[in-house]
């Protein structure tokens, strides 16, 4: 049997990160090209400029084919931005056959009736998650198939976003002759590849700290709790130094990348000691650190603050998983236990067959993780209506394909 091709495209704010992946038989994955460029045109998230955002995408899509030797017709595409909401539904509906025995359609029909709440014309549901179903009362049932009962209630994470910022991301991929497998919040993306099942179950949160935007994901007794989307991130780390010490944006962004640290170690150094930019900007070492761990600071802890609860020790004692780019910076973790009173850790993709050292790296968590989501959920889309919709629409973008 051949092996089956997926692809992944996370559109971040600094960086277009496309992979290419094999799935064999026994279901592990072979990444067989990876394309990173630049990313243009986006801003925390969100596309601001259609035909920069477009041009990223299509080089990073180009590299990716190149090193793969493979064309992509369909991806796994990230979602991100502050635009991004989520509660908790309950679903329940009466098992009517009878042998009372619960089927996999009655699961459709339940999480359909935990779907039916009212959203606004300008928003969609992007994901209906189940985490936990009842049976009869009987809470804390994971799959009821095969139970039997006379009503069977879900509670479902429901996770929905505005439809023109989903338009807009869409249009450009699909411009540039590439169906969209499916749409997948970053966070849970993220958590795919970063994250235990040991954490899930006992209570964790992810927080993605990428360069527009900080994604987090609560996860309680094996299944997604609570989700948001923060707008601040390195983008913000290196805004601050610009500002504050009077650097060229890409000159702070070198010197937060080369010299950054939230812990930094004073002794062997004097006080006025230099940090020096390739092109010759010279800053104190101590006021480059100083900066940047005020806004880490204050990102930790507006993580904390997205909890639903205030008691978070006994909601999350697995403590905080950070990943992201922003997450290398030296001694976030240890700075995270000093502020948090929990447990910190960064966390990176393992190492992944074929070329998946270059993936090795947090910065490449979403990208990673939507390759792993998607083989985990292959045919079973999340939402329908992302995809192209006629017969007609789905031959015409085939034979674009064909000429691309």
């Amino acid at each position: 049997m051949k092996n089956r091709i997926i692809a992944s495209i996370d559109v971040g704010t600094t960086k277009v990160c496309t992979t290419i992946a094999e799935i064999n038989n026994g279901g592990s994955l072979r990444v067989i090209g990876v394309g990173i460029t630049p990313s243009v045109g986006l801003h925390k998230g969100l596309v601001v400029n259609i035909n920069e955002a477009r041009e990223s995408i299509r080089e990073s899509v180009k590299k990716a084919e190149q090193a793969s030797n493979y064309k992509i017709e369909s991806a796994y595409v990230g979602v991100t931005g502050r635009h991004v909401s989520s509660m908790n539904n309950r679903g329940v509906v009466a098992i009517t056959r009878n042998d009372r025995v619960v089927r996999s359609d009655d699961l459709k029909r339940v999480l359909a009736s935990a779907q039916s709440i009212k959203v606004p014309n300008d928003r969609k549901v992007l994901h209906v998650i189940p985490r936990s179903y009842a049976v009869d009362g009987q809470a804390g049932v994971k799959n009821p198939v095969g139970m039997h009962g006379f009503r069977l209630d879900v509670e479902t994470h429901v996770i929905t976003a505005a439809v023109t910022s989903i338009q807009n991301l869409v249009k450009c991929i699909r411009s540039i002759g590439i169906d969209i497998e499916d749409l997948v919040l970053e966070p849970l993306a993220s958590s795919e590849a970063i994250l235990t099942q040991d954490e899930k179950e006992v209570g964790v949160i992810l927080a993605d700290i990428g360069g527009g935007t900080t994604d987090i994901a609560v996860f309680k007794d094996g299944s997604i709790w609570h989700t948001s989307i923060l707008p601040v991130a390195g983008y913000q780390l290196t805004r601050d130094v610009s500002i504050g010490l009077g650097l060229p944006f890409d000159v702070a962004e070198e010197m937060k990348k080369r010299y950054g640290s939230v812990m930094p170690v004073y002794e062997s150094r004097t006080e006025a000691s230099m940090a020096i930019s390739q092109d010759g900007h010279g800053v104190s070492y101590q006021d480059l650190c100083d900066i940047i761990r005020a806004r880490v600071e204050e990102i930790l802890k507006l993580i904390l603050l997205e909890l639903p609860s205030s008691e978070y020790e006994t909601v999350v004692p697995a403590g905080l998983v950070l990943t992201g780019g922003s997450s290398n910076l030296a001694g976030i973790a240890t700075l995270g236990r000093e502020i948090l009173q929990l447990p910190v850790r960064v966390g990176a993709p393992t190492s992944m067959e074929g070329i998946g050292d270059t993936l090795c790296d947090p910065a490449y968590a979403t990208s990673v993780g939507l390759l792993l989501w998607g083989a985990k959920h292959e045919g079973t889309r999340s939402w329908q209506p992302w995809r192209l919709g006629s017969l007609i629409q789905r031959l015409a973008f085939r034979i674009r394909n064909l000429f691309r």
